[in-house]
């Protein structure tokens, strides 16, 4: 009853929380776009910064944007986004465009002198994050700060995630995300290939970046990858689901599994078509390890760790850790079982050391870039520009393997 209590409690002050006072020379943000997910991931955590006010938004739309100030409370509404680019009392800008313009907007916002928050992923294909992340502007004194916007590595769980595996010897991780059919319109922004759509480069970028943290390292190959297309009458190019498979160092195997448009799965009859309810899953499996202890000498102890964190993309809704240790005592001789047990453990953390527990992921990854512009120290937590680019050429061998193009910006700087 308490876990529950603590649930409701933790996601209705995420959700509703409570404005704090402003400092007189808070950042400044601009909207680039009246999007969906800016309420997530940039108006709502800001009510409890107090380093940071949304000050003005514009999009494509002007009426469309006149209401979604009026209902966001943002005080300025400009006629374009260069406009917005262009107002000198805006010093930073949050870009959640479709991911086509990605590479165009962030750099117009560097060229202004504007800090950038840029929505994951960070562009539509390799080649364009090592245009954007190697751009001349932010090797300068005092560059904008650009950050890819991959916001559950800021979450205190994903830390402790880090803290209870050991990378050298992890031999398997898959992680998975399935997102229930009928969320995602085929009709979408995501759905359209000229907008660099798809279900990898939007939903499956989260995958990715799971593995390469947990690996701690990039992959030799792309060994296998496999794709569901949108259903016919639409844009053939785009990927509904999407499996793959990657070779690390040492034999390290990691796979993700995604789909944007779930359906199916249950063990009931006549559900093929009911939409999929599942939780984001990351299982990770380490490499046997002998024990040393009071034995006989014919035979041997050995423990294999296997950690599960459900929930690991948006651990602040709710996720948990789950870490078994399965011991075995075997024959030398002929490897028979003598005797096996495993011991698990549960681990949940919403704060971390120096946050709130109802502090949401994105939260946290503003409280690093307002502290990355302040020139203050952060947590360390960071994703940088070449780890960005190293995201995309993951993200691209993927695509490559599967045998579909590769997305790419329909405007150009």
């Amino acid at each position: 009853m308490f876990g529950l209590a603590s649930f409701i409690r933790r996601n209705y002050q995420a959700s509703y929380p409570k404005e704090v006072p402003k400092h007189g020379t808070a950042i400044r943000f601009g909207l680039l776009g009246a999007t969906d997910i800016a309420p997530l991931a940039l108006i709502t955590p800001a009510k409890t910064h107090p380093d940071v006010i949304i000050a003005a938004i514009a999009a494509r739309d002007r009426k469309k944007a006149a209401a979604y100030a009026k209902k966001y409370k943002i005080p300025i509404v400009h006629p374009n986004y260069q406009a917005l680019l262009d107002d000198p009392a805006i010093d930073a800008v949050y870009i959640a465009l479709p991911n086509a313009y990605h590479l165009e907007w962030a750099t117009k916002a560097l060229e202004a002198g504007k800090h950038v928050l840029l929505e994951k992923p960070s562009v539509a294909n390799a080649q364009e994050a090592a245009t954007l992340f190697r751009n001349p502007l932010l090797s300068k004194p005092n560059s904008p700060v650009l950050l890819e916007a991959m916001h559950f590595r800021f979450h205190p769980a994903w830390q402790k995630l880090l803290s209870l595996i050991d990378q050298e010897s992890i031999f398997e991780a898959h992680s998975t995300q399935h997102a229930p059919k009928g969320l995602v319109p085929l009709y979408g922004n995501v759905c359209k290939f000229k907008l660099a759509g798809g279900c990898l480069l939007w939903f499956g970028t989260f995958n990715v970046a799971s593995l390469r943290q947990v690996f701690g390292a990039e992959p030799v190959e792309c060994s296998d990858a496999s794709c569901d297309r949108v259903p016919p009458g639409n844009d053939q190019e785009i990927d509904r689901a999407f499996s793959a498979t990657w070779r690390f160092i040492n034999g390290a195997v990691g796979s993700i599994e995604v789909d944007m448009m779930a359906d199916g799965g249950y063990s009931w009859p006549l559900t093929s078509e009911i939409p999929t309810i599942a939780l984001p899953k990351l299982t990770i499996k380490h490499r046997d390890v002998v024990v040393e202890g009071d034995l006989p000498s014919d035979q041997e102890h050995t423990v294999t760790k296997t950690v599960t964190m459900w929930a690991w993309s948006f651990p602040f809704f709710y996720h948990r850790i789950d870490v078994e240790n399965k011991h075995v005592v075997r024959t030398r001789l002929d490897g028979k079982t003598v005797k096996e047990w495993s011991e698990i453990a549960y681990v949940k953390d919403y704060a971390g050391d120096s946050g709130v527990d109802s502090w949401t992921s994105y939260r946290f990854q503003l409280e690093e870039f307002v502290a990355k512009i302040r020139s203050k120290p952060g947590t360390g937590v960071w994703v940088e520009g070449e780890d960005s680019i190293s995201q995309m050429k993951m993200i691209d061998t993927a695509y490559t393997k599967a045998g579909l193009p590769l997305r790419s910006s329909s405007a150009k700087v």
